[in-house]
């Protein structure tokens, strides 16, 4: 063997090895480590954590967040007494299942699977959509209480100009108003006159609501009272904010609608138009007119 072999034997093993050592360790040949195969595994297990901790405060009988959604909707139940209903709504449920698979036994069409599931999901159904209507009550009441909004602050606004203090002006509005903001104020005033603090009150009314312009507002009241500036301009600004809102809320809407009425326009009447036009004339060619 000559030196030129050697070194051409050398050279081949050399690059040999560093062409085996590339190829290993490219990333999909790489080994799979204990960390790399956990990973993905954590970040799935963790939403669910985090659902089933929230799911776990919505099933709590004494839960702190149904409490305060019960008074956002304004029904004025304990949570365990709406658990109560909705183990009701649970219970109606199953019998309107066992109801519709007997009727389905009695037809001949029955299958002991189907059967199982029909009933336990229109229990679990029922349990939910109990919850979900709330959610339902508590947005209806929050628009209902917004539409209201700018009407009742202009109201306390006249009223405090006119030289009545923060608590007249509330008395004012819970005898000329009727409505769900006229019965929030009606709970402060009646818990002012038990003897608390108008600010913490009114506080109270801001922690239990989710609805920015009357955190706001409130948080306005509370500044005027705390600090003596003029209450009057801060609720009609209130007010104006409110109405501004209400407007750019309606104009987005209309702005959605009108898009959503291109579908139709583009997919359905064009056509039949682009038809009618060209109808007649495919139609005389086709005669020999």
């Amino acid at each position: 063997m000559t030196g030129t072999s050697a070194a051409a034997i050398v050279y081949g093993v050399i690059l040999g090895a560093g062409l085996w050592l590339l190829l290993f360790r490219l990333p999909f040949m790489r080994p799979t480590t204990f960390t790399q195969r956990i990973g993905p595994l954590e970040r799935i297990v963790r939403p669910v954590l985090r659902d089933g901790l929230i799911a776990r405060g919505k099933l709590n009988l004494g839960s702190k967040a149904l409490a305060r959604r019960l008074a956002q909707a304004g029904i004025n139940k304990s949570p365990v007494e709406f658990r109560a209903e909705q183990v009701l709504w649970a219970a109606a449920g199953f019998v309107i299942s066992i109801g519709l698979v007997v009727l389905g036994a009695v037809s001949g069409r029955f299958s002991p699977v189907l059967a199982v599931i029909a009933v336990l999901g229109s229990a679990l159904g029922g349990f939910l959509f109990r919850d979900y209507w709330l959610g339902v009550q508590i947005s209806k009441r929050e628009s209902r209480m917004m539409a209201e909004f700018p009407s009742l602050a202009e109201l306390m606004a006249l009223a405090v100009s006119a030289g009545e203090s923060a608590t007249g002006a509330l008395d004012r509005v819970c005898r000329s108003a009727r409505g769900e903001l006229a019965k929030e104020f009606s709970k402060i005033l009646a818990e002012t006159r038990a003897g608390k603090p108008l600010v913490e009150a009114l506080q109270e009314f801001s922690a239990r609501t989710d609805l920015s312009p009357l955190v706001r507002f409130v948080d306005g009241i509370i500044v005027a009272v705390e600090r003596g500036t003029p209450l009057a301009d801060v609720l009609r600004a209130q007010a104006q904010d409110v109405r501004d809102t209400a407007k750019r809320e309606l104009m987005e809407s209309a702005g959605k609608k009108e898009i959503g009425m291109m579908v139709p326009l583009v997919f359905g009447v064009l056509p039949l138009t682009v038809v009618f036009a060209v109808f007649p004339g495919i139609a005389a060619i086709s005669l020999g007119f």
